[in-house]
């Protein structure tokens, strides 16, 4: 049979697009720059176990994310954590009391790697940070769809 109609196959698959930087400053905590560095000390280990393996798709994928990674723990801010803040900032947990059930919620404002909306990490970029920053315990914020009152600042 001839090969002239068959693909060829380097078997690492289409190339993998680029994790997209962002625009707004790299501002981390210190447990931010903690994660990104564990995340590059990770990406070396598996960059070893699939060269051992000859993984080319995980290969591309190691080698895409050793790329934005280092790159990300270059450009870190990191941003002290405040001692007694007297208004929501970078760093600051904030817990609100939302005006409809009573319920309450606590979120921390963090650095755009490190959020994590469903473990209360908001970061600061997102809608809810910026309706936070800068505002003090007892004010009223619109907290995307719905109003809360700022309970504590920790």
């Amino acid at each position: 049979m001839s090969r002239a109609f068959v693909k060829e196959s380097d078997d690492a698959g289409e190339p993998l697009p680029e994790l997209a930087v962002s625009p707004h400053p790299n501002f981390v905590t210190p447990e931010g720059l903690r994660l990104i560095e564990a995340r590059i000390a990770a990406l070396d280990v598996e960059l070893k176990a699939a060269r051992a393996a000859d993984d080319k798709p995980l290969l591309a994928r190691v080698h895409r994310d050793l790329r934005y990674w280092p790159q990300r723990r270059a450009t870190a801010r990191v941003v002290p954590p405040a001692v007694r803040p007297d208004a929501a900032r970078f760093g600051v947990t904030v817990t609100l009391r939302f005006a409809d059930d009573s319920s309450e919620a606590r979120f921390k404002i963090v650095g755009e790697d490190e959020a994590d909306p469903a473990r209360g990490l908001v970061s600061f970029v997102s809608p809810l940070a910026k309706a936070l920053l800068g505002r003090k315990i007892g004010e009223e914020v619109r907290a995307p769809e719905r109003n809360a009152k700022i309970l504590t600042l920790d």
